[in-house]
């Protein structure tokens, strides 16, 4: 089919017609950038919402609150790391809630700039905080922040001994038990400190990468105080796990007693702030379980207890301990693996001071039942403390190895500082 041909007053009617509508479309166009009123109205220069903006702006709090850690953080630590500052105002309220809904109380700074939890918050936790502030014209700010603390995985802590506010003998180190190994020794070690107000010289030896003790080169002196800082919070033990203790403790060293056995003479001496107070008959191990001998400290006391030898090696052939007594009277321990020194109401009258008898233990003349005070067994329990030295001489056995119990006495100073990370 043929086109039909335009002519050329059709053509320009047609161009004519295109003009407008692109003039109209020009014109769509550029409404929203005029300046200028269009259809009788006056222009503001300005539209709404550059108008409510600028009224925001008038109306906002200069107070600028700033929340730690920041909102999403994981992994934070449960001591330093949760606080709430605001500049250019104060704070009219801080709220904190773990995630079972508990409140955690806080304090305010005197100036109301700055807030802090006021205890250690839990590991493995979810908290909020929601803190609102006021500036000087009373116009107020409001900020939140959701975190999670530390999961046990990734930190770790220090169980020490003694404890807090105790009295203990002469002889008491501090032992700390980490409950994850330590790589990092100079780090973590360096984080510890431990002083005497007799300004004796405390070093640190690690017998494993979980345990680490302290002590001075001679024995505590009598009457002093010692000190043990953990300042471990945030610092690496190793890859990936960081501390969470921020901790001081203190503890009295009491009386000096130092009580020596001697197993050939079967007896003991009992020495009190260099006076010889008492001196007792003994049975110490057989020739066939003889006792360590060595420096040994007390570090635990039961009035009675049980006494099994399956749990120290000494079965018979039917698998059951040589003994089981269920009511051992006084007894106190010397070392992890089963040394005591105990009262015995089992053996002769004629055995103490004349016989040894034991699987290792040292035995004192006792009454079952533990009531009587007349006994030796009792005399020397109600006269001993945590940490009183007790020093067997004389028997056929090696020297008790320093890490089994609290007795790092037997090692020499030059032996004890080689074991520093940190150095003296």
């Amino acid at each position: 089919m043929e086109r039909p041909v335009m002519t050329d007053g059709k053509r320009r009617k047609g161009m004519v017609a295109v003009a407008a509508l692109l003039s109209g479309v020009l014109t769509l166009a550029a409404c929203g950038g005029d300046d200028k009123g269009d259809g009788g109205g006056k222009g503001t220069g300005k539209d709404k919402s550059s108008q409510v903006d600028e009224a925001a702006a008038k109306d906002a709090s200069d107070a600028r609150i700033k929340i730690t850690p920041k909102n999403g953080a994981t992994n934070a630590g449960i001591n330093n790391d949760a606080k709430v500052t605001v500049s250019g105002g104060k704070l009219t309220d801080v709220t904190m809630t773990a995630a079972t809904g508990a409140v955690v109380n806080g304090s305010m700074s005197a100036d109301g700039t700055s807030w802090k939890p006021a205890g250690q918050l839990e590991r493995s936790t979810q908290y909020k905080i929601t803190a609102v502030a006021k500036d000087a014209e009373g116009r107020k700010a409001t900020e939140h922040s959701s975190f999670t603390t530390v999961s046990p995985a990734n930190s770790f802590i220090g169980n020490f001994t003694p404890e807090d506010g105790a009295t203990v003998g002469v002889g008491m180190p501090v032992s700390i038990n980490f409950d994850k190994a330590v790589t990092n020794k100079k780090d973590v070690q360096s984080h510890i400190t431990v002083s005497s107000s007799s300004n004796q010289q405390v070093v640190g030896h690690w017998f494993s990468p979980t345990r680490l003790d302290f002590r001075p080169q001679e024995f505590w002196k009598a009457g002093s105080t010692v000190t043990l800082k953990l300042d471990l919070d945030g610092v690496e033990a190793s890859n990936g796990v960081t501390g969470v203790q921020e901790k001081t403790v203190t503890f009295k060293i009491g009386h000096s007693q130092v009580s020596t056995v001697d197993v050939k003479t079967k007896t003991m001496t009992v020495v009190r702030d260099g006076k010889t107070i008492k001196t007792i008959p003994i049975s110490a191990g057989s020739a066939e379980n003889p006792t360590y001998n060595g420096q040994m400290v007390i570090s635990e006391k039961f009035k009675e207890t049980r006494m099994d030898g399956s749990t120290v090696g000494f079965t018979g052939k039917d698998g059951k301990g040589e003994y089981d007594i269920k009511d051992v009277p006084h007894a106190m321990r010397l070392s992890t693996s089963g040394t005591f020194i105990h009262g015995n109401y089992w053996g002769a009258d004629s055995i103490f001071g004349s016989v040894n008898t034991s699987h290792g233990c040292v035995g004192l003349n006792d009454a079952k039942g533990a009531g009587d005070a007349n006994q030796d067994g009792a005399w020397f329990f109600n006269n001993s403390q945590i940490g009183d030295v007790v020093w067997v001489k004389n028997s056929d056995d090696a020297t008790i190895k320093p890490e089994n119990g609290l007795n790092g006495w037997n090692m020499s100073w030059s032996q004890w500082v080689a074991g520093s990370a940190t150095g003296s």
